[in-house]
């Protein structure tokens, strides 16, 4: 079964409609996914809801505070729902590509171990492609990329920490830690750095899921005051950070993509990577 897809709706009407476009063309048809809404969507956005919804294939449900929790609180809510459920939390501007979840779901089955998956990006920092650390233009051709993605070894190499892109979270794993942090951050993106090292102080991996990808416009962003609270309680972060770029342990993968990407050429529809 594959993991159910957790899409927090944001304020941005147009990146909205683009991603749902996205994940309905790149996700398998009855794929379970919930659209939880903190009281963020204006009148469009809901509209942009309300028609995506009654045209969908995929199992989908859509739920909206009556009033706003913050975004960690919300998340938070969201996982703790799930139970020991598999999820994929996907940023609300962020565009799948076709085969995504099926890639991120076997990369989960393939190690025990493994905490958090998280696909590439062209604006996911540790996990950017084509070059480590840099926003680049999402990819010209979705199918194309993604068949090069899908032809990629699984090997799954260590990240410093899940991005808040699009992450695969193995339920049991994130039972065992607890639940957000929701008093010390107020991004997403700096809780799913907390959450991750907490995941690898007990053994856990979390990982690159090269054979996958999910672009978006570009990097999140932390709260006024999160990475302060990265810094206080995890120290070695920014240095543990800093080395990864510095040593660019991806290199060879990111490469390998590149070189695969050329291979393809034009395109042809080969559903069967994706299967």
């Amino acid at each position: 079964m594959l993991p159910v897809v957790l899409l927090p709706v944001g304020v941005d009407d147009d990146a909205l409609d683009a991603c749902l476009g996205a994940l309905e063309a790149g996700t398998p048809a009855g794929t379970r996914v919930w659209l939880a809404d903190d009281a963020q969507a204006g009148p469009r956005g809901l509209a942009i809801i309300e028609r995506w919804l009654k045209r969908t294939c995929l199992q989908a449900n859509y739920t909206r505070r009556p009033r706003m929790a913050g975004e960690v609180a919300h998340l938070d809510e969201m996982l703790a729902a799930c139970a020991d459920a598999d999820v994929v939390v996907l940023a609300p501007d962020a565009q799948p590509l076709p085969g995504w979840l099926q890639q991120l779901g076997a990369c989960l089955a393939r190690d025990a171990a493994i905490a958090t998956a998280t696909p590439w990006c062209n604006a996911g920092e540790s996990a950017a492609w084509p070059r480590l650390g840099e926003v680049s233009s999402p990819p010209m051709d979705f199918l194309r990329t993604a068949q090069a993605c899908a032809a990629m070894p699984p090997l799954h190499p260590e990240l410093p920490a899940a991005v808040a892109h699009a992450v695969a979270l193995r339920g049991s794993a994130r039972q065992k830690v607890g639940g957000l942090d929701a008093s010390s951050y107020g991004s997403w993106y700096a809780a799913l750095i907390d959450l991750s090292l907490r995941l690898a102080g007990l053994g856990w991996r979390n990982v690159l899921c090269e054979t996958a990808f999910v672009a978006r416009g570009g990097e999140g962003r932390p709260a006024d005051g999160d990475m302060d609270a990265i810094n206080a309680r995890w120290p070695a972060w920014h240095p543990r950070l800093a080395g990864f770029l510095m040593n660019d342990p991806l290199r060879q993968p990111r490469e390998r993509l590149g070189a695969l990407y050329a291979e393809i050429g034009s395109p042809e529809p080969q559903r069967e990577l994706f299967h």
